[in-house]
């Protein structure tokens, strides 16, 4: 199944009727289950993010663990090619680029205060420089453990210590509910 969005945004993710078009793609096999977005008139009040990638192909989806201490996946892992381009999902100020454990990590602090994390990059920014949405901010780089199948970046978003899955932070795809299909 897959699914394709449109939606405007200005530069700092929030919902205009005069901004750019940004337009993502997810790909997932539900079986029988069907999964559509929740449209409401608060739409324009949540926090709207932009893809980092085009198109949006992710490879594994985020598990949030309950507690920060039970095992999960704190993010999601989108399809990208080495050298390929991360754009900032929101407006922000860069926070943190640097290794962490043994891999490259750039953090943007939003103007909503969320953090998106990315890994492994290669920064073409600087800690304290101001990015606007779907600006370049880093580039992936290579890593043998990271989606060792294929090549991805990691996208991880924190309110606070507590992680958030970023694709529902993207316009149209969250929060969402299943329906159930007719068979």
């Amino acid at each position: 199944m897959a699914w394709t969005t449109t939606a405007s945004a200005d530069a700092r993710g929030t919902l205009t009727p005069d901004s750019p078009a940004v337009v993502v793609q997810w790909e997932r096999d539900f079986g029988a289950v069907g999964i559509a977005p929740i449209h409401s008139s608060r739409a324009v009040e949540q926090p709207v993010f932009q893809s980092p990638v085009a198109p949006l192909t992710v490879i594994e989806h985020a598990r949030i663990p309950a507690q920060p201490w039970h095992p999960g996946h704190r993010g999601v892992d989108v399809a990208l090619e080495p050298g390929g381009g991360i754009l900032a999902p929101r407006g922000g100020v860069v926070s943190f680029v640097g290794v962490v454990v043994d891999r490259p990590v750039m953090t943007i602090t939003h103007d909503n205060g969320l953090r998106s994390s990315f890994e492994p990059v290669t920064a073409t920014v600087a800690v304290g420089d101001t990015v606007l949405v779907g600006e370049d901010v880093a580039t992936l780089a290579t890593d043998p453990h990271h989606c060792a199948e294929t090549s991805c970046v990691h996208w991880g978003v924190r309110r606070g210590d507590a992680y958030v899955n970023p694709l529902d932070l993207l316009a149209g795809f969250g929060p969402v509910r299943l329906l159930e299909v007719d068979p």
